[in-house]
């Protein structure tokens, strides 16, 4: 079954849309902005480096975020994971071997965000990369995605 709608001029079925809300002069869309004014917000830090890339998923329910994290000294993926298992409201699910991490199907039948995929980024021994799933009917999905980021920065 394709289908294709009038807001999105694109088939939805089986297909990803990277846009969210529509294209500013800059660049990104209104949806991309809004995430980034918002998480600095949040943070209260308005010089914050953050960037965003908001794709349309064809799924029912969750919210999905690649998440990229540089700290100011280098961290290790073992420490942030062992941090993330104490954390309330999150459950790690970070077994690649057997094919266990974040994904809408898991996170859509739970409150917790589900955060998996932990590892060093290969540029920088500063940096984590993450990938996290939530209900976003059960949550907010900005607002928790936040709370992980304050909790990881404040614990470094």
């Amino acid at each position: 079954m394709s289908r294709t709608t009038n807001k999105f001029g694109h088939t939805i079925t089986d297909n990803l849309i990277p846009q969210i809300d529509r294209f500013l002069p800059g660049g990104n869309t209104f949806e991309e902005d809004k995430m980034i004014f918002e998480l600095k917000k949040i943070l209260h830090n308005q010089n914050l480096a953050v960037s965003a890339t908001c794709v349309r998923v064809p799924i029912s329910n969750c919210h999905s975020e690649s998440v990229n994290i540089e700290f100011e000294k280098n961290v290790s993926a073992t420490s942030i994971r062992k941090w993330l298992m104490g954390a309330q409201g999150v459950c790690v699910v970070d077994d690649p071997k057997h094919n266990l991490y974040p994904m809408p199907i898991l996170a859509g039948r739970t409150d917790d965000i589900l955060v998996g995929r932990i590892r060093k980024d290969s540029l920088s021994k500063n940096c984590i990369n993450l990938f996290l799933c939530m209900n976003n009917l059960r949550k907010g999905a900005a607002l928790n995605a936040i709370q992980i980021l304050e909790k990881l920065i404040k614990s470094q």
